[in-house]
């Protein structure tokens, strides 16, 4: 059998994960744990969370399965207390939880929910990075990588206003992260996500099966994603194989932005119905 490139060997190496529990998190959390990474996985849904690891755990890999709110960073600074006392150490964060989006006209989105759309995507993700930074600047190495919707890179329409400012956000921060500590070591990437088949997205579909047609007219590849998807970028990101990558805001979205069709909305250019 065919072995893989020891480029893409994360043996030795630890990896925290946020939304671990379910869909792309935990995908992520068993593609790293499948070349050699031992986790923490950081979920609200801790039961979700223990189950990864003990799938993780199958694998001959260590896996802490952990209690987060990783909005809220009087939760987040102790969850990085617990990884050092298990392993010590960091080489990759991923941060992929986000919290509930907030539909609706921008002419009536209640305040509230932008506010807690940025306190969720943007200030609990920069507190992960700052936490998992400081510990990397320590070491000299490291790999951060922040999940991104294509909202914020293009508009979406939909009601989405608070979930794409703060999307755009995180593609910002992403940069700027990159730019600050490039040259000390770290490396900070963003894999951009049009529809990924998680559990949240299949309810809209239940809700509303007109949805999932509207957003296959603008994915060339002409299905939604699913969470494995994820898994090959990710190992390639948390590598060296991406030893000089950083500042990439990376699609996986099956040629949604190639084809500028981010605003494909009822109502919206081209749709009807």
């Amino acid at each position: 059998m065919a072995q893989s490139h020891p480029l893409f060997d994360l043996s030795g190496r630890v990896a925290l994960v946020s939304g671990a529990a379910q869909g792309v998190g935990r995908a992520m959390s068993l593609a790293f744990a499948e070349v050699g990474a031992d986790l923490v996985l950081a979920d609200l849904n801790e039961e979700g969370a223990r189950q990864t690891a003990a799938d993780i755990e199958a694998l001959g890999r260590r896996a802490v399965a952990v209690a987060c709110d990783v909005s809220d960073p009087d939760q987040i600074r102790p969850m990085f207390d617990r990884l050092d006392q298990e392993f010590g150490r960091i080489d990759v964060l991923a941060n992929v939880a986000g919290g509930e989006v907030a539909l609706g006209p921008p002419e009536e989105t209640d305040l509230d929910a932008v506010g807690a759309s940025m306190q969720s995507l943007v200030v609990g993700r920069f507190c992960c990075c700052q936490e998992a930074g400081r510990r990397m600047l320590a070491a000299g190495k490291g790999s951060i990588i922040n999940i991104v919707s294509i909202a914020g890179l293009t508009a979406l329409g939909r009601g989405h206003t608070p979930y794409s400012m703060a999307m755009g956000g995180v593609a910002q921060m992403t940069r700027e992260l990159s730019t600050e500590w490039a040259s000390r070591g770290i490396r900070v990437n963003s894999i951009v996500l049009a529809q990924v088949l998680n559990p949240m997205l299949r309810e809209r579909i239940e809700a509303d099966p007109r949805m999932e047609e509207q957003w296959l007219r603008g994915i060339a590849m002409g299905r939604l994603g699913e969470p494995d998807d994820v898994k090959g970028v990710a190992i390639f990101l948390a590598s060296d194989a991406a030893r000089w990558v950083t500042g990439v805001l990376l699609p996986m979205d099956g040629g949604n932005l190639a084809m500028n069709a981010g605003a494909s909305y009822p109502g919206g250019p081209g749709i009807t119905g």
